[in-house]
């Protein structure tokens, strides 16, 4: 919790720094503060920290795995909200997608069952409480802009974490230069800009599409090790990153085609 309040504290400086050149209005309506509650709940906090706490019960290459699920779970849901089509594209491309990053982080399948049950619980509630930020950010994008909504979740995640991180701050020997360099990092680009686009992809390209690129994180993380550690990326790692890309375009394009025959239905109707 400390970590995340350094973090969202140092991205509300930076979205607060965006928005003041980009959109200077503030207005909140009432009706829409618990709903912004609700999404700092399980967008930030809830996320992280069942992310972190199954931490304890399996191994970080299973947990990836399971939070690879995040798409199939926002299939799923959107079947069940609002009765849309799960068709062979998009089921194609969910599978595809945990099947991609299954092959970059080498994760054993075999292994799979094998951790405690209460980590497995752990990870896939992370994965319902990222839908369900999802699914509120576009519930919520009608009345506000990219950077305002953004604004507005970091606001109530540093809000809802200071009463804790307050009374269990770091001695200052811990805040070293690397420390304070890479909280710096994390916090204006990875969590303040990083969610401002995060936001305007969910408006553009609706909330399976965006989940899907949540998937993109292994990727990342490897050209990261690649650039920064040179770590080697071994060739199976690039046929999984293809086939990451691959299934998130073939959702997009299902989904866009989705949408438009939806369009054209209820325009005759």
């Amino acid at each position: 919790p400390v970590l995340l309040f350094f973090r969202y504290s140092l991205a509300l400086c930076s979205v607060f720094v965006v928005k003041m050149f980009l959109d200077r209005k503030f207005y909140l309506h009432k009706r829409d503060i618990p709903w912004l509650i609700l999404s700092a709940i399980t967008g930030e906090v809830g996320y992280f920290f069942l992310e972190y706490t199954a931490m304890d019960y399996l191994p970080l290459s299973i947990i990836t795995l399971i939070l690879a699920c995040v798409p199939i779970v926002s299939i799923l849901i959107d079947k069940m909200l609002y009765n849309r089509p799960i068709t062979s594209l998009l089921a194609l491309g969910g599978i595809g997608s945990l099947l991609g990053v299954g092959i970059i982080i080498g994760a054993d399948f075999h292994k799979l069952l094998q951790g405690k049950l209460a980590g497995y619980l752990l990870a896939f509630g992370a994965v319902l409480c990222w839908n369900a930020y999802n699914f509120l950010t576009a519930r919520l994008h009608a009345n506000y802009s990219d950077v305002s909504l953004s604004f507005f979740q970091i606001a109530c995640t540093a809000l809802l974490l200071a009463p804790y991180a307050l009374r269990n701050l770091p001695e200052p020997n811990v805040m070293t230069t690397e420390v304070i360099t890479w909280l710096i990092f994390i916090g204006f680009f990875s969590a303040g800009i990083g969610f401002v686009i995060y936001v305007r992809s969910l408006d553009i390209l609706g909330v399976t599409p965006t989940a899907l690129f949540s998937n993109f994180m292994p990727i990342s993380t490897a050209l990261l090790g690649w650039v920064f550690f040179k770590e080697m990326i071994l060739p199976i790692q690039v046929v999984g990153g293809v086939i990451v890309i691959i299934a998130a375009c073939t959702v997009i394009y299902e989904k866009s085609r989705l949408d438009s025959t939806a369009s054209v239905k209820a325009t005759c109707e």
